[in-house]
């Protein structure tokens, strides 16, 4: 399979309306890397949302698809101006906030990140959750995540990459209430798993750990359940390394890499730390959670 190089562009986000005071002024923004038949794929899927936004413009589930689908294509700012231009005409609508929130994740813009699912956060409160669809089925066609459990598990991050790891396990906790699946389960588990370790409450992320057991089965987010079972000492960090070193360039392995990174970080070695953080930003996964979260824990070695 043929893979495109991947295309790193500047654009100056000063010059860019939408983005906030805390917003980096300048940053390389990188294209996502895939195949033809992929981007062909998400090229006519746009195409489709542009067409169906054109003929219902006061709709807010097509403005919502118009932005999803711009930023599948790397347009992490065009998508941003997609929500914002929504959230002016839909105010109350916490999707809006959850999805821009994510694309201002995806370009650093961490301050604007919180802010958004904070909003969000806000206006789902005391309110029934909705499950979200994906933007590409699963192998079973079966929906992983709700928009409650979006909201929480990605301002998580966004607090997790700045470093302040106390509102990230607080974030991850209301996360845990709304993940009634194992795929979001594991994901959120292992991010909570973390927070908690950096924040060295190693007692609490042991126990965090008790519902992984061998009857555990996810449908997509196998990459963070290895890693749980590595905390679990049921698989070996050896092992994980050994399979990603030399090719960083995939999604699981972004995945992976930066999960294992992070254990060898609190648990004493930021040498190797380092090296495997910079195994992870030295592949092509650079809207990946995996690898934001290597680049902010590189910087704060450094």
């Amino acid at each position: 399979m043929k893979f495109l190089l991947s295309i790193s562009f500047v654009i100056l986000f000063s010059a860019f309306s939408g983005f906030g005071q805390g917003c980096i002024g300048s940053a390389k923004i990188v294209a996502p890397v895939m195949d033809d038949a992929t981007r062909t794929q998400y090229g006519q899927k746009l195409a489709d949302a542009k067409a169906a936004y054109a003929q219902s413009p006061g709709d807010p589930d097509k403005l919502i698809w118009l932005g999803r689908r711009t930023a599948y294509l790397g347009k992490y700012p065009e998508a941003i101006q997609i929500f914002t231009e929504g959230i002016a005409k839909h105010p109350r609508d916490a999707r809006l906030f959850r999805h821009r929130g994510h694309r201002y994740l995806t370009i650093r813009c961490f301050d604007e990140a919180i802010k958004d699912f904070e909003t969000a956060a806000k206006l789902v409160k005391g309110k029934k959750d909705e499950i979200e669809p994906d933007g590409l089925p699963n192998a079973r066609n079966l929906p992983t995540s709700t928009l409650q459990s979006n909201i929480w598990y990605h301002l998580g991050l966004a607090h997790y990459v700045k470093g302040d790891f106390k509102r990230a396990a607080n974030a991850y906790k209301e996360a845990m209430k709304v993940s009634k699946n194992n795929d979001m389960l594991a994901a959120t588990s292992h991010w909570y798993y973390m927070s908690l370790r950096r924040l060295e409450k190693n007692r609490d992320a042991e126990r965090l750990l008790e519902s992984i057991n061998g009857d555990f089965e996810v449908v997509e987010n196998n990459d963070y359940l290895r890693l749980l079972r590595m905390y679990r000492d049921e698989v070996k960090a050896d092992a994980l390394l050994d399979e990603i070193k030399g090719n960083s360039s995939t999604l699981g392995n972004a995945s992976i890499g930066y999960g294992l990174g992070a254990w060898f970080l609190y648990n004493g070695d930021k040498s190797r730390a380092a090296e495997i953080f910079s195994l992870v930003t030295a592949g092509n996964q650079w809207a990946s959670f995996g690898y934001i979260a290597a680049e902010a824990d590189l910087q704060r070695l450094r």
